[in-house]
């Protein structure tokens, strides 16, 4: 027999028996292998995501997958389950229709008791599942704004901002507060763009390195300034700075200058220091012509009284011509602070903090020239630099001097093992994040580089008047 005749026969063997349309309809489901998944689906799905959901409330579970799974796998599972069910019963009549057997039109008859039992369960779970939709749509909303989702899900990509977001000054401030910010708006937009994000990541096709800086980032005035506040008067600030040379590593040298932080100034009633870039008073734009922004040939500014001054580099319009992105931009606090929470350290200064804090003797010989060649080889993946750093700086001491090597084995050692851990939290071969990669606007240590503020204060930026953007250290600093 035919499968189209059992159908036909079965459909035929419900004429004798009392069963109204919804009775059909309800018995047909079981019926059709799609009612079945469709209701198989819906159970499994909620049923998962209640124990998912207690077992997440009482910390049974600390994998972030599950947590993946439970706020976002399942939820959609589910929805497909009940989608699911009334399309199995619409093809369900239809396939009636193609046999020739005629159904009673649906109908809800409240004085029939079956009906109103058979609406009050529909009514009833219904309820439960909106219910069980809404608990977990809103802790899956808070799980998808943790920067335990951001950093630990996509844990390849974002292991690099994640490491370095830990140990910053903002790793108490989701990452949602500064690269969403407030607003309903803003948050559907950002959805939105982690979708392509997600489909970048699946199909394996995103950049490597993650492009610095982010072009779609909100203006600081709607993230930062929630926070920080650059009316309110700062004054000067005292920073030091310790270095050390390859030909003194026991005597270090130290400058202290006072940065003029600056702000309101209550008592002048003028803004006035560093601050002065980003105050009510002035706007300040800039046209930038690279991807990564340390090529400024043209700066605007805007000042309270109304006045308007453009100051143009010397080669200013063949740079604005010929330059990959043109980008007015208004400067606000990450122009200067670019990496204000994912903070990468210099390959140099870390290991000259090593040498303050003794983790790397300083008595050794060569130690900081070596520690800087073997920190800064290049190694194919994190696993094989972790294997092969301390062996290399030993090899390094012992080419340099065998009786040395031996008689400073152990604190070697030791300076291997605070190689690896600098490493390790600055560099991964394989999404091509390396020293200097992702470099910081603060200061002009890395002009030459084109970072810091040396992009405009380089006395050639000039306007009409023939006045240039002033390079004297006194504007942002006291003499070191």
């Amino acid at each position: 027999m035919s499968e189209n005749d059992k159908e036909q026969q079965d459909l035929h063997s419900d004429e004798g028996k009392e069963r109204n349309a919804w009775g059909h309809i309800v018995r047909g489901l079981w019926r059709s292998p799609l009612g079945v998944l469709g209701i198989s689906i819906t159970t499994i799905s909620i049923t998962l995501m209640v124990v998912g959901l207690i077992a997440e409330i009482l910390g049974l579970f600390h994998n972030p997958y599950s947590s993946l799974f439970t706020y976002l796998v399942l939820p959609g599972a589910m929805v497909l389950g009940l989608l699911l069910i009334p399309l199995a019963a619409y093809l369900r009549r239809r396939q009636w229709h193609k046999y020739g057997i005629s159904r009673d039109h649906l109908k809800i008859n409240l004085s029939n008791h079956k009906h109103r039992r058979f609406l009050i369960g529909l009514l009833v779970l219904s309820v439960i599942n909106v219910s069980i939709l809404i608990i977990i749509a809103y802790e899956g909303y808070h799980f998808t704004d943790s920067a335990f989702f951001c950093g630990v899900v996509c844990h390849q990509v974002m292991d690099p901002e994640y490491t370095a977001y830990q140990r910053s000054p903002h790793s108490r401030v989701k990452c949602v507060e500064c690269h969403i910010g407030p607003g309903a708006q803003f948050f559907v937009r950002a959805k939105i763009s982690g979708l392509r994000q997600v489909v970048a990541v699946l199909t394996d096709s995103y950049r490597r390195p993650i492009p610095a800086p982010v072009h779609e980032l909100r203006p600081a005035r709607d993230t930062c300034e929630n926070c920080h506040w650059p009316e309110k008067f700062a004054g000067k600030k005292v920073k030091t700075f310790v270095s050390f040379t390859n030909d003194d590593q026991e005597n270090p040298e130290t400058n202290e200058i006072a940065l003029h932080i600056g702000g309101h100034n209550p008592v002048t009633d003028k803004f006035e220091g560093i601050h002065w870039h980003v105050s009510n008073d002035v706007e300040v734009y800039y046209l930038a012509t690279d991807e990564k922004r340390t090529n400024i040939p043209r700066v605007r500014v805007k000042r309270a009284d109304g006045t308007e001054d453009e100051f143009v580099k010397a080669d200013g319009e063949e740079h604005a011509a010929e330059g990959e992105h043109q980008e007015w931009r208004r400067m606000d606090c990450i122009d200067c602070h670019n990496r204000p929470t994912h903070i990468y350290d210099q390959a140099d200064e870390r290991i000259d903090f090593g040498l303050l804090s003794k983790r790397i003797n300083p008595k050794i010989e060569g130690i900081r020239e070596d520690s800087l060649k073997t920190v800064t080889s290049k190694y194919a993946t994190r696993e094989e630099a972790q294997e092969k750093i301390g062996p290399d700086l030993m090899a390094l001491q012992q080419q340099r001097n065998p009786d040395q090597a031996k008689m400073y084995e152990k604190d070697i050692v030791q300076a291997g093992e605070y190689l690896v851990e600098i490493y390790l939290n600055n560099v991964w071969p394989e999404t091509a994040v390396d020293w200097g990669t992702y470099n910081s606007h603060l200061g002009h240590d890395l002009a030459d580089e084109g970072f810091g503020c040396w992009r405009c204060h380089d006395e050639e930026h000039e306007n009409e008047n023939g006045d240039t953007i002033s390079q004297d250290c006194a504007l942002c600093h006291d003499e070191p």
